[in-house]
């Protein structure tokens, strides 16, 4: 049968379960929050101005769900423009809408009595052949549809999100034994391509893959560091960054996942596992189980705290404090001293970052060693228990914890052999399939091959091609073949990815995560116009690293400034311009792929291709003014083009329009999602956004081609009408008022008028048309009077020391 998901409902509105129906908005699919009428009517509903019968009071949780939404912190809808989208009801009045949607999932309390309720009632109402789904973390499948019908248990899963569900990329899917496949294959495509998630197959256990391992491995922190009398504040330190885990380590990470969350979590596996071979291990200190029982519960709790917390002083400034856990004590967090740390904190690889640490004779690498050891053998016992592939179980710690590299590819990078080894003197035994595999000549669980990565299947004992969809284009996989790689150097690459279109990656050796436009980018953008031109039918702008840009380079900006070389920085700020307005002079199609931070010079290359095509987290905008600077690349023009898209009107009644302009980049304004960059006009109403970033490189590919095919020719150049001086004038005025009330500094006001002045269209009076060059020439004028300014040297130096912005 052909499937569509057009309509879905969300039962449950809690934190969840909003979450869900906001990710859903964000894909495009209206869809119903639903959750129980409140049991009993309040004085503070009646002071409300609410009756029994009103809606308001009835659909009173899933309304706050909604309310929720719209101040959440991060933001869990890309823009609230999508919030129409969600329709808040309750379990009684609009239970019967059920019958028009497609996809319904249960987000309700974690009690296997409850949902069997629920789906007793779902089965009242639903259509034929719709999807039925539980969020449930631990609950079995043959329980929860104990009693339903053949249609029922044929179209029903478990779609296990992480929260934040936005943010988190891990979907993980379990059938039930009597779920079809094609259900099961309908929703893997519907994750990854509508909901731009990444999925995992799991198999029905507690906890499923990920909360499985990654709940062991905390587990396993918690008692090396008892057992090795660590601290707390310790711990975390060792094993955030410095063993390719996000910044809040173990403890941090439980306060805000919530310490009761973590026990039920626990318990559910202690409950559902007692076959376990580390049983033990799932049961909380007791020094836990007093902070629940004192209500210290973590982040939630926000005067208790939880493992850590903040302490308001009476000058008005903040202290992080950590518990003591042998005395229940809270004391001021320290930074321990230790020197593998120091040494991990200056390695960029991951691998080797985590290999040099477990290697480390100090309290780090004894830690580190003890946690991931553990944490490896029972990983490998795991395999066919929890899922088929070290593949899935490698994707649900990056995906739904954020690990670096996940449990088999740390094993890789540490050597399968070397680990096994040295578990052996420590009497720890791996599953006997990682044996086997070192037996027979295999000794890693991954290998890279001309056709793709490969990975070790114990049940055939041989290594499977990993599988991906068509649509998923790997810059690293086309490299292989090295005649695809027509041009490169340090910082950036020109590849072909077939049919006829080209690539510029960007892979910059001064900073890889955020790749500062440099020479060597702009020598390798210049390159591709001329020889695309040629060769090719057009051009991508992307690579596959961690940002996007965040921007030119500062450093050689300031080392220019102080070696006085005026003539060699303006040179570069009219090559920069030349590039990123070279995207849509040229003859040939040519389309921004932005992604992760894109700022400045990032944001000014996306703005100033045919299109772009950005991934839904794209962090985009015009940041200069933090460094006492005005966009110089193209920014100030591309954003005029947009907020003056269709308006023809002279003088002083553009100034609403500038308005947007002016405060989108004197506030340095960030988008914080692709389509709050359409919004905010960093995007166009035509670019695209994509929602799974695996699939980006193709879209941007198959845009490029549709251009191509239906005859494209570059942009014709565009002038303006400006108000010039009287808009000027009025900005300042604008301005004077705010230094007077302190909203800005001279500095701010000095920069700020300069782009007042670049806005308004410099000393053009009220008929005269401004060209496109005419607005390029005023930043760079800006630009360059602002680098003199000893205040904006200030912001430079101290933006690259403690990387936020000086306000002075």
């Amino acid at each position: 049968m052909s499937r569509e998901i057009r309509r879905a409902a969300v039962l449950g509105a809690g934190v969840m379960g909003s979450g869900i129906a906001a990710h859903l908005a964000n894909a495009g699919i209206p869809v119903l929050l639903l959750d129980i009428v409140p049991p009993k009517f309040t004085e503070g509903d009646a002071k409300k101005g609410l009756k029994e019968d009103d809606p308001k009071f009835r659909s009173k949780f899933a309304l706050a769900g909604l309310a929720g939404l719209k101040k959440s912190k991060p933001a869990q809808l890309y823009t609230n423009r999508f919030l129409p989208l969600i329709e808040a009801g309750n379990f009684e009045d609009d239970w019967h809408k059920l019958a028009d949607c497609d996809w319904i999932v249960e987000v309700v309390v974690e009690r296997l009595d409850i949902k069997q309720q629920v789906f007793g009632r779902v089965e009242e109402v639903r259509k034929p052949g719709s999807i039925v789904s539980s969020n449930t973390s631990g609950l079995s499948i043959a329980g929860m549809v104990e009693g339903r019908s053949d249609d029922f248990k044929k179209n029903f899963l478990v779609t296990h999100f992480f929260n934040p569900v936005r943010y988190m990329r891990l979907l993980e899917l379990v059938a039930g034994d009597e779920t079809s496949k094609e259900v099961m294959d309908f929703f893997a495509d519907f994750g990854r391509f509508r909901l731009g998630k990444g999925i995992v197959f799991g198999k029905d256990t507690p906890n499923f893959v990920g909360n499985r391992i990654g709940v062991f491995g905390i587990q396993s922190t918690f008692k090396a560091m008892m057992d090795m009398d660590y601290q707390i504040d310790e711990v975390d330190a060792i094993t955030g960054p410095a063993m390719g885990h996000p910044g809040s380590a173990s403890f941090g990470t439980v306060d805000l996942v919530g310490i009761d969350v973590m026990a039920h979590t626990v318990n559910t596996i202690a409950e559902g596992c007692p076959d376990d071979e580390m049983l033990d291990i799932f049961s909380m200190p007791d020094f836990v189980k007093t902070m629940i029982e004192n209500g210290a519960l973590g982040r939630k709790t926000r005067d208790k705290g939880g493992f850590f917390k903040i302490q308001k002083n009476a000058d008005g400034s903040k202290t992080k404090l950590v518990i003591d856990w042998k005395t229940g004590e809270y004391r001021e967090k320290e930074r321990p001293n230790i020197p593998s740390l120091g040494k991990a904190r200056k390695t960029d690889e991951v691998g080797k970052r985590i290999k040099n640490l477990v290697a480390a004779d100090d309290r780090g690498g004894a830690l580190a060693w003890r946690i991931l050891r553990d944490t490896l053998a029972y990983t490998s016992n795991r395999f066919g228990e929890i899922s088929d592939t070290v593949v899935d179980i490698d994707n649900a710690l990056k995906w739904g914890f954020n690990w670096n590299l996940g449990p088999f590819e740390t094993w890789d990078a540490l050597g399968v052999q070397a680990v096994v080894d040295r578990m052996k003197t420590e009497d720890v035994t791996p599953a006997s399939w990682v044996l086997e595999m070192l037996a027979g000549g295999h000794q890693t669980f991954y290998l890279e091959s001309a056709d793709g990565r490969q990975y070790w299947d114990p049940k055939s004992t041989s290594y499977v091609k990993e599988p991906k969809p068509d649509s998923f284009l790997v810059l690293k996989d086309i490299k292989r073949d090295e005649k695809k790689v027509i041009y490169g150097n340090k910082s950036a690459s020109r590849v072909d990815i077939g049919d006829g279109v080209a690539c510029v990656e960007f892979h910059s050796a001064l900073q890889a995560k955020m790749n500062p436009i440099d020479d060597d980018i702009m020598d390798v953008m210049y390159k591709a116009f001329e020889i695309a031109e040629k060769d090719f039918r057009g051009l991508v702008v992307h690579h596959q690293g961690e940002n996007f840009s965040a921007g030119a380079n500062l450093l050689a900006m300031l080392e220019g400034i102080q070696a006085g070389q005026w003539t060699v920085i303006d040179e570069m700020v009219q090559r920069f311009q030349g590039m990123t307005i070279g995207q849509r002079r040229s003859k040939i199609p040519v389309v921004t792929a932005p992604f992760g931070y894109a700022f400045g010079g990032g944001c000014e290359l996306t703005m100033g291709a045919d299109r772009a095509c950005a991934t839904a987290e794209t962090y985009i905008g015009l940041v200069e003014v933090g460094v006492g600077l005005i966009p110089a690349g193209g920014g100030c023009l591309y954003m005029l083009e947009r907020v003056l898209e269709g308006i023809d009107t002279p003088v002083l009644s553009n100034l609403p329009f500038l308005q947007i302009a002016f405060e989108n980049i004197g506030m340095a304004k960030v988008a914080t999602s692709g389509e709050e960059a359409r919004d905010r006009k960093y995007l166009k109403p035509w670019d695209v956004v994509e929602i799974n970033r695996d699939r980006q490189l193709y879209t941007a590919k198959q845009m490029v081609i549709g251009m191509d095919k239906v005859g494209y020719l570059p942009p014709r150049l565009k002038t303006f009408k400006l108000p010039g001086a009287e808009g000027l004038a009025t900005i300042k005025m604008m301005l004077h008022n705010m230094k007077l009330t302190h909203w800005v500094s001279s500095h701010d006001e000095l920069v700020a008028t300069h782009l007042g002045r670049i806005l308004t269209g410099g000393d053009t009076t009220i008929n005269s048309p401004v060209t496109e060059q005419d607005i390029l020439d005023l930043e760079r004028e800006a630009f360059l009077s602002l680098l003199g300014e000893p205040k904006t040297v200030d912001r430079i130096k101290y933006m690259l020391v403690n990387n936020k912005p000086l306000r002075n």
